[in-house]
């Protein structure tokens, strides 16, 4: 970018507007900024790895929409089959073919899954996979891991309680008790906890739910082994297993976080869920798996799920356009680019003397910025969200805005998956790469100035 204080006059004049008629100014809370300080950029326009604010100000997305634009803003493809889609009708409120298509091409990329239910988000997915479970099983409970987000389902919105295997607490106000009690939190990668859990409530647990490579703590992934144990405790005491696969889903591989890590020899999954890429940047989502599991919704069985919009088709057009363009050509050049983005940046914060912990989960990753004599920086290895917890927060800020500065988009959180696309040409990376160094320098300095 020309300035080192690119002009922001306008994202500034659109955030005290809107936060005239938004709580927080924002319709997402990350996009707040407030976890690394400043002016949101509101983005008016955006075309293969670039976006562009309403102050003119270009940037090289890692953001991605939080994953979805797995093949590059407004992609021709996409955009083709979308014009074509809407120019016959917006939505329906009945079956159409998109819908099929797009059920269909899901089905035949993850084999575990034999059948899908379209809805219209990520939190949808996850709410009715629960649901579901607890219809299947005639249980109640719900296992979930410290640090993996399901979306805003009151019942997943919950941290642990006082020890191991107790009961959770409501994460949100406007959760009730009831509805975070039913729910068992437990440390993620910990299988001790796991076998705890299940030793003094298997027969309650309808299902545990897991981000299949986490994500929203920062990258995650399970230990080896780890999945496998999940599988082998559920089946022994009756449960099912959900793999949220909303962010990993069709990212990772073609198959997503399965197709890297299974099959399984325990057996595959009993449910999975599915958003981002498959809706191509429109609000579609997935949830499915075992046909058995997935006849026992309405209207074949007894546990009700609805949706006006669910299987747009609009955002379905959108979503198979976005599938059918994820070639293996395609998931090369994503590995390529992380790779080279990820190892540039480590270079940089080594150069500097930042302690740092580098992550993966296919092409997403999570650059830990770890306080000294804490476990991830003696051990080089974030396993739970406690150790994702013990990141020095102001380091990242001051390397955040530093690369903001130089015309490249982070995400605003330590906590988040690093994102690129197809469409990050030599071009874009140089200008990422260019950035770097004084981004470190400046994470460093920041450090420096708290005496850590």
């Amino acid at each position: 970018m020309s300035s080192s204080h690119p002009t922001t006059d306008r994202s500034a004049e659109l955030m005290e507007r809107a936060s005239r008629v938004t709580p927080g100014g924002v319709n997402s809370p990350v996009r707040a900024f407030h976890a690394v300080g400043g002016t949101p950029r509101f983005i008016h326009e955006a075309s293969g790895p670039w976006l562009t604010d309403v102050d003119g100000n270009r940037y090289v997305d890692l953001i991605a929409s939080w994953g979805p634009m797995i093949l590059g803003h407004a992609h021709p493809d996409v955009l083709a089959a979308v014009h074509e889609a809407a120019a016959r009708g917006t939505s329906f409120g009945t079956p159409s073919e998109n819908e099929v298509a797009l059920a269909a091409e899901i089905v035949a990329r993850v084999d575990p899954v034999e059948q899908v239910r379209l809805v219209s988000s990520g939190t949808e997915a996850t709410m009715s996979a629960v649901r579901l479970a607890r219809g299947f099983t005639g249980r109640s409970k719900v296992v979930k891991f410290a640090g993996c987000y399901h979306g805003h389902v009151d019942a997943l919105l919950a941290h642990a309680g006082s020890g191991v295997a107790t009961f959770a607490l409501p994460d949100s106000a406007g959760v009730p008790a009831s509805a975070a009690g039913e729910t068992i939190v437990l440390p993620y990668n910990d299988v001790d906890a796991l076998e705890a859990a299940f030793e003094k409530h298997g027969a309650e647990i309808a299902c545990l739910i897991t981000e299949a490579s986490p994500g929203n703590m920062g990258v995650v992934p399970p230990a080896p082994g780890f999945t496998e144990a999940m599988r082998r405790v559920t089946a022994a005491h009756g449960a099912l297993l959900i793999s949220d696969e909303v962010m990993t889903g069709f990212r990772c591989s073609r198959a997503g976080w399965y197709g890297l890590e299974g099959p399984y020899e325990g057996g595959a999954p009993d449910l999975f869920t599915f958003g981002k890429v498959m809706g191509g940047g429109f609000p579609a989502a997935a949830f499915g798996g075992r046909a058995d599991v997935m006849s026992r919704l309405a209207p074949l069985g007894p546990v009700y799920q609805a949706g006006t919009l669910s299987g747009n088709p609009v955002a379905t057009a959108a979503g198979l356009a976005t599938l059918q363009g994820c070639t293996d050509e395609v998931y090369a050049r994503l590995d390529s680019v992380a790779h080279t983005i990820a190892d540039a940046a480590t270079s940089a914060l080594d150069d500097q003397g930042v302690p740092h912990v580098l992550q993966w989960a296919g092409s997403m990753f999570s650059i830990f910025f770890v306080a000294e004599g804490t476990r991830p920086a003696q051990t080089g290895v974030v396993r739970d969200y406690d150790d994702a917890r013990a990141q020095h927060l102001p380091a990242y800020s001051a390397f955040f805005h530093s690369m903001l500065d130089a015309g490249v988009h982070l995400p605003p959180s330590a906590f988040e998956s690093w994102f690129v696309g197809a469409s990050h040409d030599d071009d874009a990376v140089g200008v990422v790469l260019a950035a770097l160094p004084a981004a470190a320098r400046a994470a460093s300095e920041s450090r420096a100035r708290m005496g850590r």
